[in-house]
């Protein structure tokens, strides 16, 4: 555990420089990411044609894994329920987890400090932020990477609604990071905003990956230098009426995925990375469980879309306080996913010591 000695207000004053000033150091980071290209030469042209092999034999390669988080209790319960899981499959054979840090972006200690190997860092002035308040992943891994002792060379950038459900091996390929595609993610749907923050001189928008940086496992060198770029283009797209209003909630995703581009930096997208309830019926050898959306089901195990079911579970459900214990079960013909989403959610919530009272 650790804390970082940044005062509020020098970290406001960095804050109001970075956007007081966008256009300016858009410009500087886009002179230094051009010559960056020519140092590595290209990061990677073709990195589909780059694919992983489960069984190749290699070194182990251990990755940090790397949970952005604030303190509300909606944060809570699913942080304590992710390290849950990731304590029960660390150590599983085919596993490449290192350590664990739930890098907390609110500007003080928690209650969790103890349960959770937990790096404060400051979060961003609301004013800033202008109540979005997923701008705090990029500040946050920006102070973290440049005050954080980080021993392995590759980190997981997660979220606290995954659960890890098969051994997880470092899918990445050297210096190429993986990714999971988002199918709401489209560069090429949006070229003309798109265009706002990746010139033409960077090549077509397909160059820009489907993805957001969660799941991403990428080696610290190259998250070293995407950061920085990745707060700024943020920033600015919040910044900018049109972009805000077309990227919504999404929006620092393709902050993530534009600035992985302007540092030529390719993903491997993989698809089995992880699934996602209820619209994925079947686990396979998929490794996370990340239950972002609403699952809702009448009581003949069909998926009632848009519609709240006679059986449901949805995480926003319970912003203000833990998940019950216990949840019932859903009805039969319910997805193995659901089921087993279910299942593990009862069984962290009965493990875990005073559930009921965080």
């Amino acid at each position: 555990m650790a804390r970082n000695n940044i005062s509020y207000s020098s970290t406001l004053l960095i804050v109001l420089m970075i956007v007081g000033s966008f256009v300016t150091t858009y410009n500087l980071i886009t002179m230094v990411i051009h010559n960056k290209m020519l140092n590595y030469g290209g990061l990677l042209d073709e990195p589909d044609n780059i694919m992983m092999h489960d069984n190749l034999e290699r070194p182990k390669a251990l990755f940090h894994v790397a949970m952005t988080t604030s303190d509300t209790p909606y944060s809570k319960w699913q942080s304590r329920i992710m390290y849950y899981y990731y304590k029960r499959m660390r150590n599983v054979a085919g596993c490449e987890m290192g350590k664990f840090t739930r890098i907390l972006h609110a500007d003080q200690p928690d209650n969790l400090m103890d349960e959770i190997p937990t790096f404060v860092v400051d979060e961003l002035p609301y004013c800033l932020d202008k109540g979005y308040v997923v701008l705090n992943r990029p500040w946050a891994f920006v102070q973290w990477l440049k005050m954080a002792t980080i021993e392995e060379e590759y980190i997981f950038m997660a979220e606290p609604d995954h659960l890890f459900v098969n051994p997880l091996p470092n899918l990445a390929q050297g210096i190429v990071p993986v990714a999971f595609p988002f199918n709401y993610i489209e560069p090429e749907e949006n070229e003309k905003i798109i265009r706002k923050y990746f010139p033409n001189e960077y090549g077509p928008v397909t160059n820009i990956d489907p993805i957001g940086n969660s799941p991403v496992i990428i080696r610290k060198d190259v998250l070293e230098k995407i950061t920085p770029t990745w707060m700024n283009v943020s920033l600015r797209m919040k910044y900018d009426p049109e972009t805000d209003k077309s990227f919504g909630w999404v929006l620092e995703m393709y902050g993530y995925a534009v600035a992985s581009a302007l540092h030529c930096v390719k993903h491997i997208l993989r698809e089995d990375f992880i699934f996602q309830p209820p619209f994925a019926p079947k686990i396979g050898k998929a490794f996370i469980i990340h239950y972002t959306y609403g699952c809702d089901y009448n009581m003949k195990g069909e998926l009632t879309v848009g519609k709240i079911g006679e059986w449901r579970f949805d995480k926003r459900s319970h912003l203000d306080g833990p998940i019950p214990r216990n949840i019932p079960m859903p009805p039969p013909g319910v997805p193995e996913t659901v089921v087993t989403l279910v299942k593990m959610l009862n069984e962290a919530t009965a493990n875990l010591p005073n559930w009921d009272t965080e």
